[in-house]
């Protein structure tokens, strides 16, 4: 799991992987969304995944829980309460010392 987290261009310097990982994402109304992982994060030993939308970089980001079966990997949506209340704080925590970081 990747925790590089920052624009990337032809000036960045990082020599990171520049493709973007672009999953369609389908909402509560239907509506499909090209949404890009942008940051990975691992909680209890579990992997999260944040995207964004790929055509609206301004709207909230989504997390969403790495799974793996049978050598491939695929996104689920959290639905327990619980969980996401954690996941979302650890996020939190992370992005606030990254942005005292930088």
């Amino acid at each position: 799991m990747s925790e590089h987290n920052h624009d990337h261009d032809e000036n960045c310097g990082c020599g990171g992987e520049h493709d973007e990982d672009v999953f369609i994402v389908t909402d509560a109304e239907g509506k499909e969304h090209e949404m890009v992982m942008v940051y990975t994060f691992e909680y209890q030993d579990r992997g999260y995944a944040v995207l964004l939308d790929r055509n609206d970089p301004e709207a909230d980001g989504v997390i969403f829980r790495i799974e793996e079966e049978n050598d491939e990997a695929y996104l689920v949506a959290i639905e327990d309460d619980e969980e996401w209340n954690h996941v979302v704080a650890i996020y939190n925590e992370i992005a606030e010392r990254e942005a005292n970081n930088a």
